[in-house]
């Protein structure tokens, strides 16, 4: 059983829980995600990791209340426990194994809309414990909806770029709009930009960066239902070549994903009758039946 050392909500339906989880913590790189059980008789739920602690044996999870078993995951309180907590799984991030030396010579530029900010809260602060420069936008909906804010701008400092869609806080305006004025008006330079957000958003900074010619790395953890491969639900183009997202991924090469094939089968895969429309084209390479969250 996994014990919650820490509860707190951050915003009206958005929160961080801290698991002590000590095999995942030991072993987690950025970029890796968990699946969670509430109990023996819940669905496992797929989460990012938004931070680890090795020493104190704990991994931070952050999830948005959807259907009933997060809310029912959202139900229990500091001194609770899970049934399970798995992982680490999928690919780490691409830098991780990256020579050190090399990526001093590279600043990267992070874009994260939403709850996407979770999963790249792990990703800079990796990069700022080994002297690697990068900027980093986070976009939102208002004030109400920014998550993280301290805990980003303690790793990125005047690194920070904070747009809501609402002008209610900082800057007015899309994430690409904050991307535009960095390249175009200040003239930075950038080596690579990762994108973690809704699949709209990371569509529309692909657009943008392909005519910057800066190459992306996007997540494509939205779509992730099983996590382990069985239930299909994950299943994309990514330059013209059937990938799983939680196997394969989540992060892929921005540029060579098929972002509206991703949109329209996802939007299909909610119900039965588009699960049987899609075995039916997808022929062999289709696979389970998960449904997801109810």
């Amino acid at each position: 059983m996994f014990e919650i050392i820490k509860a707190e909500m951050l915003t009206d339906n958005i929160y961080k829980l801290v698991v002590n989880a000590p095999n995942v913590a030991h072993a987690c790189q950025p970029g890796q995600f968990l699946i969670v059980r509430t109990d023996e008789y819940s669905e496992r739920i797929a989460l990012t990791i938004c931070d680890y602690d090795r020493e104190a044996q704990t991994v931070t999870i952050v999830l948005q209340a959807i259907g009933a078993s997060t809310m029912k995951m959202l139900s229990l309180k500091e001194g609770d426990r899970f049934a399970d907590v798995a992982g680490p799984l999928g690919q780490p991030s691409e830098f991780v194994h990256e020579d050190i030396d090399e990526l001093k010579k590279k600043k990267y530029l992070f874009v994260a809309g939403g709850v996407g900010t979770a999963p790249v809260y792990p990703q800079i602060k990796w990069l700022k414990e080994r002297g690697i420069d990068f900027d980093v936008i986070v976009g939102t909906k208002s004030r109400d909806t920014l998550i993280l804010e301290k805990e980003m701008e303690a790793v990125a400092g005047d690194h920070l770029y904070i747009t809501t869609d609402d002008g209610s806080y900082k800057r007015h305006g899309m994430v690409t709009s904050v991307i535009e004025d960095l390249v175009k008006n200040e003239g930075r330079h950038y080596d690579v930009c990762v994108a973690i957000g809704p699949m709209i958003m990371m569509k529309f900074v692909v657009k943008l960066t392909k005519e910057l010619d800066l190459p992306t790395i996007v997540s494509m953890n939205p779509i992730m239902v099983d996590g382990t491969g069985m239930c299909g639900a994950c299943r994309l183009m990514v330059d013209g070549q059937v990938k799983f997202a939680c196997v394969d991924g989540p992060e892929f090469d921005g540029f060579k994903v098929d972002f509206d094939g991703a949109m329209k089968r996802m939007a299909l895969y909610k119900t039965e009758e588009g699960r049987k429309l899609l075995e039916l084209q997808e022929g062999d390479t289709h696979k389970g039946n998960c449904g997801g969250e109810k």
